[in-house]
């Protein structure tokens, strides 16, 4: 089986609608898919109804969260999974930091203005559409405007990464939070591309072991943004504290260069993350089962 546990499509900040999301999922021959996009559910009906026999749906939400104490303050994102979308707690929260969005992308605009780009706000809104605007869409402007290359070369401390020049905060939640709120709603919590430092950090493991006590139940190893030497530690701390290691691409269209599929999880953690959910089922294609 071939499994790829996080995607975004245009319910975030992906370019891929949730249903051409999984038509791609299909023809890359992926068996199971998850929809992560950021701190919203929005798009799973959409990709749900336009699930092929053999491909199933896992449904999920990537959460924006903040790290404090001794090893931040640093942002990390938090994979959930199979949690029940209506559990008034955590969909109170996941509605506080999406209303965020739009007040922190107006402050990131007005630094980068500040710093003598030439970027609107309606630049910005037009590029993120309907989706839930964040700082891929300010990087996505960056590029059209020839100030950056790429996408991910706009997330450095020179622009857009956390304490960058550009960086405006935004309310999220702690992770140790995020993983009892997930709980509760009978989902299974994965810290994403712990390792990523081009993002502007790398996650302490001392601050991984804290959260393996709270009832983190993964670990994002296998990632575009982990070198080998990286995939190879994160695979060994979870071995030493007892977490689920995944793999997956972490998609988002055109707005990345990275294929679904290009990073898969074992068969054996998928099956173990859906048996540890309670608070919603993955959704298989029409007419059946996904594929052996």
């Amino acid at each position: 089986m071939r499994i790829d546990l996080h995607t975004h499509s245009t319910a975030s900040d992906g370019t891929d609608t949730p249903a051409a999301l999984i038509r791609a999922a299909a023809a890359q021959g992926l068996d199971v898919v998850a929809l992560t996009d950021h701190d919203t559910t929005r798009g799973h009906a959409e990709a749900a109804a336009a699930l092929p026999e053999g491909l199933t749906l896992v449904p999920g939400a990537e959460l924006s969260c903040r790290l404090t104490g001794p090893e931040g303050p640093m942002g990390v994102h938090m994979l959930a999974y199979l949690f029940d979308p209506d559990e008034p707690e955590l969909l109170r929260q996941r509605e506080l930091v999406r209303d965020d969005r739009v007040p922190r992308a107006r402050a990131m605009v007005d630094k980068l203005r500040a710093l003598g780009v030439d970027v609107t706000w309606e630049q910005v809104a037009r590029i993120a559409g309907d989706g839930s605007v964040g700082r891929p869409h300010l990087a996505e402007a960056l590029v059209e405007l020839g100030v950056v290359a790429s996408v991910s070369d706009a997330f450095t401390e020179e622009w857009l990464a956390d304490g960058g020049r550009a960086y405006a905060p935004k309310h999220e939640l702690d992770p140790f939070e995020a993983v009892r709120l997930v709980k509760a709603a009978g989902g299974v919590t994965v810290l994403a591309h712990p390792r990523a430092a081009k993002r502007g950090h790398v996650v302490p493991e001392e601050a991984v072991a804290r959260l393996a006590e709270a009832g983190l139940d993964g670990i994002e190893a296998d990632h575009a943004e982990h070198g080998p030497a990286d995939r190879a530690r994160v695979r060994a701390l979870a071995a030493e504290l007892g977490l689920l290691g995944t793999g997956s691409s972490d998609y988002h269209g055109t707005r990345k260069d990275i294929a679904l599929g290009a990073h898969t999880t074992d068969p054996e953690i998928y099956g173990e993350i859906t048996r540890r959910a309670t608070g919603a089922f993955p959704v298989p294609g029409a007419g059946g089962r996904p594929r052996a």
